[in-house]
């Protein structure tokens, strides 16, 4: 795992995924975010490492663009503009989350290994606690069924 950090964009296949945002035309750059993340809740069977990684780039960036969200690292994350993403992505964006921190995702597995798996796990967790907070007894989820 060609990682330096324990942030969304902080190895090598998530910062190639910003890259890549940055290297196409404004209006491209929500299709593919969207496509990252309907890549990792579609997949059947394990999240492969490289649809995981994507998918939690994808999500870091939906969150960005909440109340609550940390803003996109600029170190790492893209450089240009993300234009306005749809609310939808939102419900896309918590399910893929929970994809990449299944056990049994490559991405999971590979940070599960290290010695920084639970300030892994807790930044993972802050992303998701933003799409979906924590309610108090008595209150509903946003996305609860």
């Amino acid at each position: 795992m060609g990682s330096w950090g324990v942030g969304p964009f902080d190895e090598d296949t998530a910062a190639d995924f910003a890259d890549g945002l940055d290297d196409v035309a404004l209006e491209e750059r929500e299709p593919i975010v969207r496509g990252a993340l309907e890549r990792a809740v579609r997949a059947v069977g394990p999240l492969g490492y490289s649809a995981a990684s994507e998918a939690l780039a994808a999500a870091a960036i939906v969150v960005a663009q909440c109340p609550g969200g940390a803003p996109v690292p600029a170190n790492y994350g893209p450089r240009e503009p993300i234009p306005q993403l749809p609310y939808e992505l939102r419900g896309l964006a918590l399910v893929a989350i929970d994809r990449v921190l299944d056990p049994a995702s490559e991405l999971a597995e590979a940070w599960d290994e290290t010695e920084h798996a639970r300030r892994w796990r807790q930044g993972v967790g802050r992303l998701r606690d933003v799409l979906d907070p924590p309610v108090s007894a008595g209150q509903g989820s946003l996305f609860e069924l």
